[in-house]
């Protein structure tokens, strides 16, 4: 069976530079390229007939617009709208580098830890840049939770340093692994609908025969009290054969496709806990939740 992670290996197929950078092209920046034009023509398309009684584009479009203001509005606030565009973009960019990859013959953009990392380092970097600008140096109180009393603040202070220094580190690996983690999955259990024909006829028939076995042990008494010798002679004839063709080779198959929709699931559920926590951290940038009295 072909090695699962070689899908997420990158390989530049044109290689550029430009003033001494490397920005030669590879599967990546392609796909990228692919979902940032799939996108804008689905929302002009959308956009382009403002009916009063909306057609399914358009629609899903308005529920789309209207997801993600309540989940602004629900962790930031009104004021937090001046970032609608911003987040809007970033989960439906991340949604259909999700969605997109699960296409046979694509690539998964955000099975890559250097694009995730940089989405998450440019989201913490807009926090603190947020909180600097409205707060100043004020900002810094952040790092004390409220109610903390004086003699703690030594310990608490490199507790919280470290807390927030790490959410672009947590960001980035969550995406990254829920997406490759899936991905290698599906990659197995199609490599195994692809091989396992081709594993030599006596284990295959050894596999089956073990799930004959069980069935006999299980029903022995029904079988043998309904047909007698005669069913229990054509049990163990043709339940090896239709198990080991039928059974064996399409069970990964199955399992395939189930493990596909749920990757499906799993596209919007990560999308949406990227852009639920850039609310977060934008909201806790703007209003220092919590840390209006920190010390007592």
């Amino acid at each position: 069976m072909e090695n699962p992670l070689h899908p997420f290996e990158l390989h530049p197929f044109m290689h550029l530079s430009l003033f001494g950078v490397d920005i030669s092209l590879n599967k990546a920046v392609l796909m990228m390229w692919v979902v940032v034009v799939l996108v804008a023509g689905l929302l002009i398309a959308a956009g382009a007939s403002r009916r009063l009684v909306p057609r399914k584009l358009q629609s899903l479009a308005e529920l789309l617009v209207e997801f993600i203001r309540g989940m602004i509005l629900d962790t930031m606030g009104r004021e937090g709208m001046r970032f609608f565009p911003f987040v809007s973009t970033l989960f439906v960019f991340i949604l259909f580098c999700n969605l997109l990859g699960l296409i046979p013959g694509s690539f998964t953009v955000t099975s890559q830890i250097v694009v995730t990392a940089a989405f998450a380092l440019f989201v913490y970097s807009m926090s603190i840049v947020v909180g600097f600008s409205l707060h100043g140096v004020k900002f810094l109180g952040i790092l004390v939770p409220s109610g903390t009393p004086a003699w703690m603040l030594p310990l608490m202070i490199p507790i919280e340093l470290v807390s927030h220094l790490a959410r672009p580190l947590s960001l980035a690996v969550r995406l990254f692994a829920n997406m490759t983690a899936g991905h290698t999955v599906l990659a197995v259990l199609f490599g195994m609908v692809v091989s396992i024909p081709f594993i030599p006829a006596p284990l295959a028939v050894k596999v089956g025969l073990f799930f004959v076995l069980v069935v006999l042990i299980v029903m022995r008494r029904r079988i043998v009290a309904s047909a007698g010798i005669l069913g229990l002679i054509l049990w163990w004839c043709l339940i090896p054969v239709l198990l080991s063709i039928i059974w064996i080779r399409w069970l990964p198959f199955v399992v395939s496709i189930a493990i596909n929709g749920l990757e499906v699931f799993i596209a919007f559920i990560q999308a949406y806990i990227f852009s639920i926590l850039t609310c977060v951290y934008l909201g806790d940038a703007m209003h220092l939740h919590g840390h209006e009295e920190r010390v007592h």
